[in-house]
């Protein structure tokens, strides 16, 4: 059955709190596994919580100003495990997006400037999250998440 709607995107979400966390990067960067490790992050009570959204391809679509965030038709609720295969888990059906990361950055600055601090996506700028390729993106995204910036 083919997907309708909103084109897609070759990335991952995950709804953390009240709103959703936009994983892109290139092929095999660690976007299903740093969607995993939110959920888990959340089951062990280290963010008050996660849920899938979607995994390997997103539905974005612009509303009001918003992005919004729905897995395609086909893989709704799959999430692959690397070394163990597709697995199904709880989504959620639509999300709106509050923060971008992109993974496996070859350049990423140690203390980022605002251009470098966000993202348009189907024309919707968001906050923007750089991770560089040697980093531990879990570590990087869960102190993002934690944390408010020095200064605020």
């Amino acid at each position: 059955m083919a997907d309708s709607g909103p084109p897609t995107i070759h990335a991952s979400a995950v709804l953390v709190g009240a709103r959703a966390v936009l994983l892109r990067g290139p092929a095999g960067c660690g976007k299903s596994r740093l969607a995993l490790a939110l959920i888990e992050a959340a089951q062990s009570g280290r963010l008050p919580f996660a849920r899938l959204v979607a995994d390997d391809r997103v539905h974005v679509e612009a509303r009001h100003g918003r992005l919004l965030v729905r897995p395609a038709e086909s893989l709704a609720g799959l999430i692959e495990v690397r070394g163990i295969g597709v697995r199904r888990l709880p989504y959620e059906p639509v999300a709106v997006v509050g923060l971008v990361v992109d993974l496996g950055q070859p350049d990423v600055a140690r203390l980022p400037s605002g251009n470098e601090r966000t993202a348009s996506v189907a024309s919707v700028t968001l906050p923007r999250l750089a991770v560089a390729s040697c980093a531990d993106a879990t570590a990087v995204l869960l102190a993002a998440l934690g944390t408010v910036e020095a200064g605020s």
